[in-house]
């Protein structure tokens, strides 16, 4: 069953059951999910990615400004997001996949980490957040 098809039965389940919150937030996904297919722009994981960041900095900036209700709103729903995206990866075996592009590609500085990253991301796809493998990348290339 696709991603948008099981947040869609989610919705129905949701209602039934009286949960606002959470109708909101499957409904904002499914109406993502919608227009990435109606577009052919992105694959399903990269629109739960995008819309998980968006939550996040979303939280972070209520944080910022003081309103820590909506703050926690937003994690909530980032919370929900998750729930449909693949299981993470695990820091060894992101470890492992760095280190092994990192030979292949013969970096050895941090100027070559496009290299590296332009092997890693297909790999890791909706299994890795950007930021996590860039940072291990750049740990990897300083070492």
């Amino acid at each position: 069953m696709a991603v948008l098809e099981r947040v869609q039965d989610d919705v129905t389940v949701a209602m039934k059951a009286g949960d606002r919150e959470r109708v909101h937030a499957l409904r904002l996904i499914v109406s993502e999910l919608q227009k990435a297919a109606k577009d052919e722009s992105a694959e399903e994981v990269e629109v739960l990615q995008r819309e998980h960041k968006r939550r996040l900095e979303a939280a972070e900036a209520y944080r910022d400004g003081g309103r820590a209700e909506s703050a926690a709103s937003e994690e909530r729903e980032a919370e929900i997001i998750q729930s449909y995206m693949p299981e993470q990866i695990s820091d060894a075996e992101l470890q492992a996949i760095v280190g092994d592009a990192v030979a292949e590609s013969g970096a050895s500085s941090a100027k070559e980490m496009g290299k590296v990253m332009s092997l890693v991301m297909p790999k890791v796809k909706g299994r890795a957040d950007g930021k996590r493998v860039s940072q291990l990348v750049q740990e990897k290339l300083s070492a």
